[in-house]
């Protein structure tokens, strides 16, 4: 079963999928040939559609997977029989699964600045402050360079974000301050902005922030609900308010499409909380 592996990983380089995706792809499909060889005892050839079905139900079932994460694995089983097996693929077979949809936790301008305050170092406090100011995905902040941040024009230089486009970012003044102090008091990093700390030549884990944020929020007695991607939501979130357009939050935070932006319209105080129903309108009326 190694060779289909090696074969798997070959055509996800050549599809110029990105090394986060080769991870996420390897997931599933190693369990698969696993399964395969200890269950089945069959070549990925000769599975069958109700076999390969049953591999999903026993997947989810054995790992407690949630539908959206077992969307996930369909995805890879489908892209291993197009370009590993050659062999054409039914949707109708072995259909994506609905799920249920829920609005993220967003918190407060008040609770993120009481979160950065409480960062035990420059390096976390300019982390944080980076990620929320600027709605920065943690991958993203992680492979900051020195050369990324442009003071003059107040911007940050994002290269291959998720969607494999560069773009630009906010600085903000405020961050800006707390990036200097840590510069100089972390040995002025002329490569990635923050290395990992016992070898410099290459960018720190993305885990190591979350794993602090934790830590802040026990410190401060708070329920551990904040995340990374929960700041970059704030940082939305808290421009809708402000009354950015979503346009252009669309850009700043480097959306490839305008339904990931409408979410802030929820989130936002001002958004459609802030709405009056047509029937409170007085040119409406009261029933009487």
């Amino acid at each position: 079963m190694d060779d289909y592996l090696t074969v798997f990983r070959e055509m996800i380089s050549l599809r110029g999928l990105t090394d986060h995706t080769l991870i996420s792809y390897c997931t599933y499909i190693r369990a698969y040939l696993d399964y395969l060889s200890s269950v089945l005892c069959k070549s990925p050839e000769d599975v069958s559609w109700a076999e390969l079905r049953d591999f999903v139900r026993w997947l989810q079932r054995s790992r407690n997977l949630s539908d959206r994460t077992i969307n996930h694995a369909i995805s890879q089983l489908r892209f291993f029989t197009l370009y590993v097996l050659h062999k054409p693929w039914d949707d109708t077979q072995l259909p994506m699964r609905r799920f249920d949809e829920y609005l993220p936790f967003v918190p407060s301008r008040q609770e993120v600045a009481a979160l950065i305050e409480a960062m035990p170092d420059l390096k976390l406090k300019a982390m944080t402050a980076l990620m929320y100011s600027s709605g920065l995905r943690i991958g993203e902040l992680c492979h900051l360079r020195y050369e990324d941040i442009e003071r003059k024009n107040m911007r940050i230089h994002i290269r291959h974000g998720k969607n494999r486009s560069d773009r630009y970012a906010i600085l903000s003044t405020n961050a800006l301050d707390i990036l200097t102090q840590y510069w100089f008091a972390f040995g002025k990093p002329m490569g990635w902005l923050f290395p990992k700390q016992w070898d410099s030549s290459r960018p720190i884990d993305t885990f190591f922030l979350s794993r602090h944020i934790h830590a802040v929020e026990r410190s401060l007695g708070w329920p551990e609900r904040i995340t990374c991607h929960s700041l970059r939501h704030a940082f939305g979130t808290h421009l809708y308010e402000d009354g950015t357009d979503l346009l252009t939050i669309k850009a700043l935070l480097g959306h490839k499409s305008l339904n990931s932006t409408t979410i802030y319209v929820h989130l936002a105080g001002n958004g459609i909380g802030k709405a009056v129903s047509p029937f409170d309108h007085p040119a409406t009326g009261r029933c009487s």
